[in-house]
């Protein structure tokens, strides 16, 4: 059996940087040298300066992209820098169709910074493939998914997608942050280029911050590898050497936190003071069938809504086991507020515009044990209906 045949579980473990070939070392070494040592005058080595290749930072790049089943996986010093340096890969005069509920960092890229470049752009609902088609302009040349989108767990139709922007010759980007490889393989069907907040599950211990892309075309790894020497958003060897070791534990890590963020949306889906919970693995989500069909699962991440901001507010001053932090895709379960964390970027009317509400929270599930992050959100929950009870008493008296 070759090392291609094994499953994702195995590649994790036993792929091509399994041993170092020099020392037999089970971990890949740590090489700080920002330079190295040329022994011919006119031909160089492979590793000349450490912008432009690192033995570290190479490792965990040709790791992703055996993960992602791309040709070449490139690594940034952040998730944004990823997004930031594959998006130069567009010029002056070039049109960006993006869904709408989009990362509230690429959110502002797009908004704010694309523009002053001459790069324009329509933000869409992309579940509504009509939409997408009358979003199309003669001048666009990329299509940008995230899916399932944050904070609205959206989720886009790849293929379908892929297709649209095939027709038009426009390269396709996604981020599969939420999912992974371990749970949706989007260059399999058909996307150009994958792109990895590592920070998030990849790494998966809150302790590092990185990017990671990954193209299946040789003449498209040309143009984004010149542009991360170029742009030199690179990623640092100590970090590079995290990621490759968060990535070992992966599947174990997001299978458990998958399981335990289906048992809690099934929880908070039936519970009277939840108005909505957004999360593609509950058969009542618009697009579960998509869902099903184009991943492994549904994620670790889900989204859901109180009756207000106040209700909230309750509700996070009681809650004990998550932590309350801006970042998902961690051991420990991580509640976000998107209207002051993730969506921040972007103003309140545009978040209103997409259904992102002062009274929703963003949960990304941890190892805990699900029963007791249940037993702590029904305390919580408790306290938002004792308070309600106490308001409604003073409003009678």
């Amino acid at each position: 059996m070759s090392g291609a045949e094994y499953s994702f579980q195995t590649k994790l473990l036993h792929n091509q940087h399994k041993v170092d070939p020099t020392t037999g070392a089970v971990s890949v070494p740590i090489q700080h040298a920002s330079t190295f040592h040329q022994s011919d005058f006119d031909q160089f080595g492979k590793y000349d300066y450490g912008r432009s290749l690192n033995p570290t930072r190479e490792a965990l790049e040709d790791v992703i992209a055996e993960l992602e089943g791309g040709l070449k996986g490139f690594a940034f010093s952040s998730g944004m820098a990823a997004i930031s340096t594959a998006f130069l890969l567009l010029s002056a005069g070039d049109h960006i169709v993006i869904t709408e509920d989009v990362y509230g960092g690429t959110f502002r890229m797009v908004a704010q910074v694309l523009p002053r470049l001459g790069i324009d752009h329509t933000f869409v609902d992309m579940t509504d493939l009509d939409a997408v088609k009358q979003a199309i302009q003669p001048n666009t040349k990329a299509f940008y998914m995230e899916t399932p989108s944050n904070p609205l767990m959206k989720v886009t139709d790849i293929r379908a997608i892929c297709e649209l922007a095939k027709d038009i010759d426009a390269i396709t980007y996604l981020d599969n942050t939420f999912l992974t490889p371990a749970l949706q393989k989007p260059l399999a069907l058909g996307v150009d280029i994958v792109l990895h907040s590592a920070t998030k599950f990849l790494s998966g211990h809150s302790d590092v911050v990185a990017g990671l892309a990954v193209v299946k075309d040789e003449e498209l790894a040309k143009r984004l590898g010149f542009l991360q020497n170029g742009f030199g958003a690179i990623l640092g060897v100590q970090d590079a050497w995290l990621v490759l070791r968060g990535l070992k534990t992966l599947h174990v890590r997001l299978e458990q936190s998958q399981k335990s963020a289906h048992k809690l949306a099934e929880f908070l889906d039936a519970h009277p003071l939840v108005e909505k919970v957004y999360y593609p693995g509950l058969v009542s989500h618009p697009q579960y069938q998509i869902q099903k069909e184009q991943a492994g699962g549904p994620g670790a991440v889900l989204s859901f809504e109180l009756a207000d901001e106040d209700a909230l507010r309750t509700f996070l001053a009681n809650v004990k086991i998550p932590v309350f932090a801006v970042s998902l895709g961690a051991v420990e379960s991580i509640l976000s507020y998107p209207a002051k964390m993730s969506h921040a970027a972007m103003p309140q009317a545009e978040r209103e515009k997409r259904g992102i509400k002062n009274s929703l929270i963003r949960l990304s599930v941890g190892l805990e044990n699900p029963d007791d992050l249940i037993k702590d959100f029904s305390q919580a929950l408790e306290s938002v209906s004792e308070k309600q009870l106490v308001l409604q008493q003073g409003e009678l008296q």
